[in-house]
């Protein structure tokens, strides 16, 4: 099936293709003979609510200098595109959140977006994991001060975090001692008037932050265990930790299993999710990544599997509008 695909990405000269899960999918659609147009967050936009945006063409080599290619600027309508990945990196600020409604716009002139419009609205990544208690670590959100004080006195080893960060982005580790608590909360909470994440810190995280990937509902039998680094505690790639592709164990397929049906009823095509241990901490909905570490190490074409589904989308509801 040839397609007109649509990607909206980050700057594509600042990627590294080698590690760029954006790319990876571009390669894989390129290789399918998709038409790929290329639009940063700016090219969009509302006339008359008709969603536009001013494109590229794009075409990919996999290697390391001179790895795209962009064609001339045009302005065409969303509806022209059988369907577009949505790929911006959080935050999901207020640009993130007005993207949305352009392309639930889209979605209604027949486009597939993925992930879909409402669900990257309505599901934070970190909150995302308060709908599934039993699968996650003992876990506080909250911008009072006293209760996540109390929240340590409890667990006496916590992990603190935004909850619109991104890559192990100002994660703060606080021990027994409570060395800092007080700043760390003041800066998450910007002194008690923003939500933030408290967490029990897992031991497991010695063995790797596992990112589990999910396409379609079906669970990827390979992982990538991000493991921390000398005094680091985050395993985050983008935080120093190296990755290690593995095969999932029993309890990953379990708990990715029990998420799994939530992820189908709400459009959710391409989820990351990050367990340690035997718990979920996050679940990635936005721009998930770590496809090009476990495709090279385990052979997987998970690319692949995410384009027969949007394939089978596409013929799907093409079925439906002509009866």
């Amino acid at each position: 099936m040839s397609l007109r695909l649509a990607i909206v990405m980050d700057p594509i000269a600042n990627i590294t293709p080698y590690k760029d899960t954006s790319f990876a999918m571009c390669l894989e659609a390129q290789r399918r003979g998709y038409h790929i147009s290329y639009i940063e967050m700016q090219d969009l936009y509302i006339d008359n609510g008709i969603p536009y945006a001013t494109v590229r063409d794009l075409s990919v080599t996999d290697q390391a200098d001179d790895f795209y290619q962009l064609g001339e600027v045009q302005t065409v309508p969303l509806s022209l595109f059988d369907a577009l990945l949505m790929r911006k990196d959080p935050p999901v600020d207020d640009q993130f959140i007005y993207a949305t409604h352009i392309f639930e716009l889209a979605e209604q002139a027949g486009v597939l977006v993925v992930n879909k419009a409402q669900a990257l609205r309505d599901f934070n990544e970190k909150l995302f994991t308060a709908y599934f208690p039993a699968l996650i670590p003992d876990t506080l959100v909250t911008s009072n001060k006293s209760l996540a004080n109390a929240f340590h006195s409890k667990h006496q080893d916590i992990i603190c975090k935004p909850l619109d960060g991104m890559g192990g982005a100002s994660i703060f580790r606080v021990k027994q001692d409570a060395n800092n608590l007080g700043v760390v909360i003041e800066t998450l909470t910007a002194n008690e008037t923003r939500l933030a994440m408290f967490q029990a810190y897992l031991p497991a995280i010695k063995d790797g932050d596992k990112r589990i990937l999910i396409v379609n509902g079906e669970v990827m039998e390979y992982c990538l265990a991000r493991l921390p680094q000398g005094t680091e505690t985050r395993g985050n790639l983008a935080a120093g930790g190296v990755g290690r592709t593995q095969p999932i164990s029993d309890s990953d397929r379990a708990l990715a299993q029990a998420i799994a049906p939530k992820l189908m009823a709400h459009g959710i095509l391409f989820v990351g999710l990050d367990v340690i241990g035997d718990k979920v901490t996050e679940i990635n909905i936005t721009s998930p990544t770590c496809v090009r570490e476990i495709e090279k190490a385990s052979g997987v074409n998970i690319c692949g599997k995410l384009f027969d589904a949007i394939e089978q989308k596409i013929t799907t509801n093409a079925n439906k509008d002509t009866h």
